[in-house]
């Protein structure tokens, strides 16, 4: 440990060298805050690295920072760029570094000089992922749209861009396979929000047919639904379904201050951004509102129990790896910075921790609700699960509790699971659909 009481240290990281013959230690950061990812330049005069000041804030995107290499004449290079960086590579003549950054749904690459100027490299609806390149500016990385699964690409860095693709991996399974047509949204949520989302609509899609809606929550809480090739997706459209997802307050990728609006208040009105999303989908009139269907994991976990406490227009829904009960959580989850997500510790005024929590509404539920969780998960654990399981068996409240072997945080890292996943909540659905009587 290269501080006293690290094990209590919050939000304080630091950047240190070290002399690899003498083995010397040397600190080159002392700001109080986090300064994390250091990058020597190609001629070792210079380090970049990223980091913010000292604050309380649940989200907040980091600058890009440079400093000499004796930790001298340290300056934010990146100004007022507020967005949310992958990685971080420098050009190979030591004139900035390349970032890749992930904004509203799509990531692209931009360059920061050391002079501190931002500069767009690439654009457009994508994931775009930076890998290497050569001094010269020949770029490769990895491409992924709406409809097309990743691949490798090429791409010159200097020039505008056109990406060859190198690889078809999955060309094969592809071929003849009709995918549902990915449509972007955007909405008005409370408080002015504007909220980003997309639909994924069968192979087939009839304007004046009615469909089953599949509402999917992310995780996170700050994270981002984005506009990559999603499998899990296309396969529930495959079987009828209309999907939306989208990215309520709290995501990232929409900078700082978005990020933080659940600051305090997670789950709080970003419930609202999702059900505008719901509302705004069904005024376009082809959602079966008698079957309508909702789940996430993780944060989209925490987020499905939330709603169906608070609303039964959903036929069923299924909570994956949750948090329901914030006081037996913030001390047995990995993360022990939870702790820190409220305006108080829990023996100082617990009441904060039971109002955000999703199981002081089991009372109000009567959507049928299953729980699948990771057996092995330490980031939500098991008993999370279990608590909410027996709270909605004692209402009387129709469930199901899934304990998936073989897994942490999450239920689909394996790939059997990840198929059990998809099968599962399809099964629980349909059992649940309006007019059907389905055995599961």
């Amino acid at each position: 440990m290269r501080t006293e009481d690290a094990e209590l240290s919050w939000r304080e990281s630091e950047v240190y060298s070290v002399n690899v013959d003498t083995r010397e230690i040397h600190q080159l950061t002392t700001r109080r805050g986090q300064d994390t990812n250091p990058l020597p330049s190609p001629r070792g005069d210079l380090v970049a690295y990223r980091g913010s000041d000292f604050n309380t804030d649940t989200y907040r995107n980091s600058g890009v920072y440079l400093m000499n290499r004796d930790g001298s004449n340290s300056r934010l290079i990146s100004g007022d760029f507020d967005r949310n960086i992958n990685s971080m590579e420098w050009a190979h003549d030591g004139s900035g570094v390349y970032v890749t950054i992930s904004y509203q749904g799509a990531r692209n690459v931009h360059f920061i000089s050391v002079q501190g100027e931002v500069s767009e490299v690439t654009s457009g609806a994508h994931m775009l992922g930076l890998s290497s390149f050569t001094d010269e500016g020949f770029a490769v990385g990895t491409l992924s749209s709406p409809q097309v699964p990743a691949d490798i690409v090429s791409f010159d860095l200097d020039r505008p861009i056109t990406f060859q693709q190198l690889t078809r991996v999955n060309d094969d399974i592809m071929t003849g396979v009709t995918l549902g047509d990915v449509e972007e949204i955007w909405y008005e949520s409370l408080d002015g929000f504007q909220i980003q989302g997309w639909i994924i609509k069968p192979p087939g899609f009839d304007p004046s047919e009615k469909y089953p809606l599949m509402l999917s929550i992310h995780g996170g809480p700050h994270g981002m639904y984005n506009v990559g090739f999603n499998f899990a997706w296309q396969e529930h459209a495959a079987n009828g379904y209309v999907i939306l997802y989208t990215n309520p307050r709290g995501s990232s990728g929409y900078g700082s201050a978005f990020g933080n609006a659940i600051k305090n208040a997670y789950p709080g009105k970003d419930f609202n951004d999702l059900m505008n999303g719901v509302d705004q989908l069904i005024s376009r009139g082809y959602i079966d509102e008698q079957n309508m269907f909702v789940y996430g994991c993780s944060g989209g976990g925490v987020l499905t129990s939330w709603v169906v406490g608070h609303t039964n227009r959903f036929a069923a829904a299924s909570a994956n790896c949750p948090v329901t009960n914030w006081l037996s959580f913030v001390g047995t989850t990995d993360g022990i910075g939870w702790y820190r997500n409220f305006e108080n510790f829990p023996w100082d005024d617990p009441s904060e921790h039971l109002r955000r929590s999703p199981l002081m509404y089991v009372g109000n539920v009567t959507t049928p609700t299953m729980l699948m969780t990771g057996v092995d998960d330490l980031r939500t654990p098991m008993p999370q699960t279990e608590e909410y399981y027996a709270a909605l068996k004692v209402m009387g409240v129709e469930t199901a509790m899934i304990r998936f072997n073989n897994e942490w945080h999450g239920t689909s890292s394996t790939p059997s699971n990840f198929l059990r996943t998809q099968l599962f909540l399809r099964e629980w659905f349909k059992k649940h659909e309006q007019g059907r009587n389905v055995t599961f």
